[in-house]
């Protein structure tokens, strides 16, 4: 039996010196070798984004630690392709842990989220983990799902071009479900303010009235004290779509 422990890449939006991460690379060294790379600065709602208007740069810290100023995408794409070595390979891609949920819709802007898709389209199995909690964070039950979930994940594999997003449950969990992607029921709050030039400056906010109520989705596993894992893909297709459109009878 092989004794070779198997390399894991970490990443996140919240930067590298997010108490999250440093809490992930802490329980997933019990795993295996971990290398991170991982935002310069906090990146969160960067969603899938790739910096091709300007130059990357890239700090290295340590023989194992890298911070690059730019996305998560970024991150992984560099990490995957120049600054880890071939033989250095990772097993898996383990983003977060975020700070704070992302749960149905709120995955599409994720960071978090799309570091564990940029790694799964490169072909290195990602996961995305998240709390959802955004005061008085504590990692100590999150790092256990963490080391959990990725050695189910190193263990068994995941399906092709399948990333897990999870999601954890502030305390204790009550058990894990496996769910569907959810709705959220939210409207955006756009305040106006005035900077000391007299131009005006906006923030974009976020008034969430609760959540859509379908049946096994994230946001009903989490509010019910469950650590949710959602798989995810990249392929964005509405498959039911295509059936409706073919009965379209417009001439393109």
């Amino acid at each position: 039996m092989s004794t070779t422990r198997p390399t894991i890449l970490i990443t996140n939006d919240d930067g590298y010196l997010s108490d999250g991460i440093r809490a992930m690379e802490e329980g997933l060294s019990t795993l295996g070798d971990v290398y991170m790379v991982a935002p310069e600065s906090e990146q969160s709602g960067a969603s899938h984004s790739l910096t091709l208007s300007r130059p990357l740069r890239i700090r290295q810290i340590d023989e194992r630690h890298w911070a690059v100023d730019g996305t998560p995408t970024d991150c992984v794409t560099l990490a995957l392709n120049q600054i880890l070595p071939p033989e250095s390979r990772p097993a898996v891609c383990c983003s977060g842990i975020n700070h704070g949920a992302n749960l149905g819709d709120d995955a599409t802007y994720s960071g978090t989220v799309a570091g564990a898709l940029e790694s799964t389209i490169l072909g290195v199995p990602g996961l995305a983990f998240s709390l959802a909690s955004y005061r008085d964070q504590d990692f100590t039950e999150s790092v256990k799902v963490v080391v959990d979930v990725t050695r189910k994940a190193l263990e068994e594999g995941l399906p092709v071009w399948t990333l897990l997003n999870v999601n954890i449950p502030k305390g204790i969990p009550r058990g894990f479900r496996v769910t569907k992607q959810g709705f959220k029921d939210a409207r955006p709050v756009i305040s106006e303010h005035m900077d000391p030039r007299g131009k005006p400056y906006y923030w974009i906010g976020e008034l969430r009235e609760g959540f859509r109520a379908e049946g096994n989705t994230d946001f009903e596993a989490v509010d019910e004290g469950y650590v949710s894992i959602t798989p995810m893909r990249s392929d964005l297709t509405s498959h039911s779509g295509i059936k409706r459109l073919e009965n379209w009878n417009t001439e393109f």
